[in-house]
Parts: C-alpha cells; sequence; structure tokens
C-alpha cells in the first residue's frame, strides 16, 4: 500500500542533546495516583540519530486499517511489532531492552519481550485515547516502556474515571527521552498521542513483558 504522505528525514531537525548511556540515574518518578506512575528520563538513548535513520530505512512499517462506526478508515500511523525472538532494526534498541529489564526487574518482575514501533510522519499522526488492557494489562498491574525518536510530541494522560477530578497531564517526549508507564497505569489511566498543527517526524518504541498488548 502506497504511503499518502511524503516525509523529508533531516537529523538536523532534532534539536541536539546530551547521548545517553542507558544509565537511570537522572531518572524521575511522577505519582499519578490509584498507583499508577510514570517514569521519565530525558536523553536517554544513545546514537539517536543513527536509531531513527536506521527505523527509516530497515522497519518494514505498514499501514493499517480499521472499522469505525459504519466505515473502514486508515489508522493515522504507520506501524511495526518485533515478537519474541525477533531482531530489532538497531543494536542500540537491543540494548535498551536489556538495559531496561534490568532496571524494573525488582518492580516489574519479568523482562520486557516485545517492542511495538509506530512512525508518525507529521502532525497528522496520532494515537487516540487507550489503556494497553488486552492480556494481563487488564487485570494486572504491569509496565509498558516508550523511547521516542525524533521529531518532539506531547503524550497525554487523563485518568480513566474522570469523575475523580484529576487533571489531564502531558509530558513532551523529545528525541531519545524514555517515558515508563507502571504500575495500574494501564488500567486506571488512558494515554494518547494528540494531534498537532505542525510537526516534524517521529517513531516511538514501545516495549511490553509477555502477554501485553
Amino acid at each position: 500500500m502506497p504511503y499518502p504522505r511524503r516525509v523529508d528525514f533531516q537529523s538536523t531537525l532534532f534539536a541536539p542533546g546530551p547521548a545517553g548511556d542507558l544509565g537511570f540515574d537522572g531518572i524521575e518518578r511522577h505519582e499519578l495516583g490509584s498507583g499508577a506512575w510514570v517514569d521519565v528520563a530525558r536523553g536517554w538513548l544513545p546514537e539517536a540519530d543513527d536509531v531513527f535513520t536506521t527505523m527509516v530505512a530497515d522497519v518494514p512499517w505498514r499501514a493499517e486499517r480499521r472499522r469505525m462506526y459504519d466505515r473502514i478508515v486508515d489508522v493515522p500511523r504507520l506501524v511495526c511489532t518485533y515478537m519474541i525472538g525477533d531482531d530489532l532494526p538497531h543494536p542500540v534498541l537491543t540494548a535498551a531492552r536489556e538495559a531496561l529489564s534490568e532496571h524494573y526487574l525488582p518492580e516489574l518482575g519479568e523482562p520486557f519481550r516485545t517492542a511495538g514501533c509506530c512512525y508518525y510522519r507529521d502532525g497528522r499522526d496520532s494515537v487516540a485515547w487507550h489503556g494497553d488492557r488486552i492480556g494481563r494489562g487488564n487485570t494486572h498491574d504491569t509496565m509498558v516502556a516508550i523511547v521516542s525518536i525524533g521529531d518532539p510530541r506531547r503524550l497525554a494522560l487523563r485518568p480513566r474515571d474522570r469523575a475523580d477530578g484529576a487533571e489531564t497531564l502531558a509530558f513532551e517526549m523529545g528525541h531519545g527521552d524514555l517515558l515508563v508507564m507502571g504500575g495500574s497505569c494501564q488500567r486506571t489511566w488512558e494515554h494518547a498521542v494528540p494531534k498537532v498543527a505542525s510537526a516534524g517526524p517521529r517513531m516511538s518504541v514501545q516495549y511490553r513483558p509477555l502477554n501485553v498488548f
């Protein structure tokens, strides 16, 4: 299926920052309430420019369609999923998965096993409000670790039960940033990447444990 939009990729689109080292000294935890939390580490991923270039060239991106009410519509992003045993497209992404598994093992109790990738070509691409509640994420505390590569985009969060008065939050995810949603976050909160008037290309890599979607 031909891609409906052309995107020019230039590493100069992205603000330069310190190279990450896959360490966790600078990570900040934000307690959301109801047992949910978010960890954020800025500039965490090393070689982010090279990872971006490699993913553009080597990831087998696909366009999907879905039913919405009485019609079939294009999913507003490109996607690719790496399952257990699949080689990730860049060695830094494999090292990131191993570092995350080691760091969060005391809390998560298991390693990250899969990697879902999303490609936001411009500001029109987005993700609607949702929680990763298929599989064990529907009933158990779990984690989803997101690495952002490319142009900055906001990841918004809001409580699933908005009657409790909690406000919608937003974290701007920049080039090489890490955001981890943990605890009850997938059950008690929703997250989204809203459309914006203008944005350059951006990708996200979402690491998940087994049977969390």
